[in-house]
């Protein structure tokens, strides 16, 4: 393809191309040409900024919710037997040890119901040292009252999600009764263990299910409401290049293993692997839009053949005119092939600069449009985030504008092979 193009220009004359662009712009009798010419190159540019705009939004899409997941969840996980770590000092050192690994996080993890005034609300209940937590999440930089360090070992004190403190009812200040799942046994029977935290923090990542249903506490209150005395649930860790995680996992895993603890497994699971379904979701979707506009563009760019065909016929004249002067066939070919491909590169360059601008200025325009007609496109309660997020890559922009380009040019091969098959003596017969 790379040499028939090189062949292509090196065999382009200042005639065929004066020729060509003099055709794209004149006034024709038949004005239906000139809307067909005209319907193609919207058409064209409407496929190519709403492959750019998809697209950045899709990019955009991965982009935060990996962002926002990566936010609450770690790169790494190390946990045991049972969900519990009983050794996790040792876990801590040895982890650490890894060129690549930048800080741990013993954290300790449990299901509860929260209850205040009359709201009740279940939700995943996180033990953490504030210190080691701020080093391997983003969470304390979404806090929007209090901070990470307001809880104190032995105070009792809760940071909630946004959503799941207005769920309850809670406020700053206010007491928080959380009731773990696990009961204890009384002679009046099994009653569920209860204890008050005093509410002294409020985080919202823009994710409903954590603003929603995460909770955090201190570590040593975790271990002293669940009964863990020096177990933890895991050990989180933050790396240096999150994309090589599942392969630290693994190097992680062997080192971990080899030999068999007296402690049991220990299992590394990465964030690929505990989010994966919605990265593949992502993925697949971004393959599937692409597919689909781009069908839009290649029904935009063989509008080109309607174009051409109209055009050789209204141009048959002068086609014959121009062979019997000593055009050849291929100059008569070439000059049909700029006239449509010039059609294809308006319409590519006009809906790439347009698409540009919209994915560029997405996060402007969607809360216009939704202050506008009062509308939410994306619910919190239902989407995994609740904007808009738009993230351009120049190489997707380059492949959009090379494949319309490609099929604008594809498009002008079969008429314009038919325009230089045209015999001079049958065109000026009746003319």
């Amino acid at each position: 393809m790379l040499q028939n193009i090189k062949l292509f220009i090196s065999n382009l004359s200042v005639f065929e191309l004066f020729v060509g662009m003099r055709y794209t712009r004149a006034k024709r009798k038949n004005h239906f040409i000139s809307f067909i010419s005209l319907t193609s190159m919207i058409g064209i540019a409407l496929g190519v900024a709403a492959l750019i705009v998809v697209l950045s939004v899709m990019n955009g899409f991965q982009k935060e919710l990996r962002t926002r997941i990566l936010g609450v969840a770690s790169h790494l996980e190390i946990t045991g037997s049972n969900n519990t770590l009983s050794d996790w000092p040792h876990v801590v050192e040895s982890s650490l040890k890894h060129e690549h690994v930048l800080a741990s996080a013993p954290y300790i993890t449990a299901q509860a119901m929260l209850s205040y005034d009359q709201g009740v609300q279940g939700a995943i209940v996180r033990g953490v040292l504030p210190a080691a937590e701020d080093k391997v999440a983003d969470l304390g930089r979404h806090m929007k009252v209090g901070s990470l360090t307001d809880l104190r070992s032995g105070e009792f004190g809760i940071i909630l999600g946004a959503d799941l403190a207005f769920a309850l009812g809670a406020k700053m200040g206010d007491k928080v009764v959380v009731m773990a799942p696990q009961g204890q046994f009384t002679p009046t029977g099994v009653v569920p263990r209860l204890k008050q935290f005093t509410v002294v923090g409020l985080f919202q990542i823009g994710m409903y299910e954590y603003d929603a249903g995460l909770a955090l506490i201190h570590m040593d209150d975790a271990a002293k409401l669940y009964r863990m005395d020096n177990k933890v649930s895991g050990v989180r860790l933050k790396l240096d290049d999150l994309f090589n995680a599942p392969v630290i996992a693994a190097t992680l895993s062997d080192q971990l293993n080899q030999p068999p603890s007296q402690y049991g497994t220990y299992y590394v699971t990465d964030w690929t692997q505990q989010h994966a379904n919605f990265f593949k979701a992502v993925q697949m979707e971004k393959r599937v839009m692409f597919i689909i506009l781009t069908l839009i563009v290649a029904v935009a760019a063989f509008n080109i053949v309607s174009t051409l065909v109209m055009a050789v016929t209204d141009k048959r004249a002068d086609i014959a005119i121009m062979r019997t002067l000593g055009a050849s066939p291929s100059s008569i070919m070439i000059i049909f092939i700029i006239q449509g491909a010039l059609i294809g590169i308006i319409g590519t360059v006009f809906g790439a600069v347009f698409g540009i601008i919209i994915a560029l200025n997405i996060e402007t325009i969607i809360p216009f449009i939704e202050g506008l007609f009062h509308v939410q496109f994306l619910a919190k309660d239902v989407y995994y985030i609740s904007d808009l997020p738009s993230d351009l890559v120049w190489s997707d922009v380059i492949t959009i504008v090379m494949m319309s380009f490609i099929l604008s040019l594809i498009a002008t091969l079969y008429p314009s092979w038919r325009a230089s098959k045209i015999n001079p003596a049958e065109a000026l017969r009746y003319e």
